[in-house]
């Protein structure tokens, strides 16, 4: 074996990130195709992906369902709210199937919403790992400091979403 061969095996951050990429590929919205997965202990606990709640209709079937959003900054953007975000999704899933998610770490596509954020930490998720940031992000950082969540961004881009 050649000594000088480089190992082509990703470190668990880039291998949880990957298949947070291939879950987001179930996703229903093609706004913001994201896909999470909750990790314990290098296990993997739960996934999740954008979707509309069970049984209700997707935005690959009915439409987006688009409201404006009034941002602090005196910003108006457009959110498509039929869905469910990843992170949202994954939670539900270990709460429906009774597993504890205390001490966990989350992989997401990018920073958490605020809405999510404190779902994670009432779900007693301790590290957060994302690809990028998230546009409106500021809350998030703050209440996970606050709550001693690490947090790992591994590209400081801010993602963008399709059909905007």
């Amino acid at each position: 074996m050649n000594d000088e061969k480089i190992s082509t095996r990703p470190d668990w951050e880039r291998y949880f990130l990957d298949l947070c990429e291939a879950i987001s590929k179930r996703a229903t919205c093609d706004r913001g195709k994201c896909g999470a997965l909750i990790v314990k202990d290098k296990r993997i606990m739960t996934t999740g992906y954008v979707g509309a709640p069970a049984g209700l209709s997707h935005c690959d079937e009915a439409g987006h369902d688009m409201r404006k959003v009034f941002n602090a900054d005196g910003t108006i953007t457009q959110h498509c709210v039929r869905t469910l975000h990843a992170e949202q999704n994954a939670i539900i899933q270990a709460a429906r199937f009774g597993i504890p998610l205390e001490g966990a770490t989350l992989y997401c596509k990018m920073t958490p919403c605020r809405t999510c954020a404190m779902m994670i930490i009432n779900a007693g998720i301790k590290r957060v790992v994302c690809e990028k940031r998230y546009h409106a992000d500021s809350d998030t950082i703050e209440y996970f400091k606050q709550a001693n969540i690490e947090l790992i961004i591994i590209n400081n881009e801010f993602e963008q979403y399709q059909n905007q």
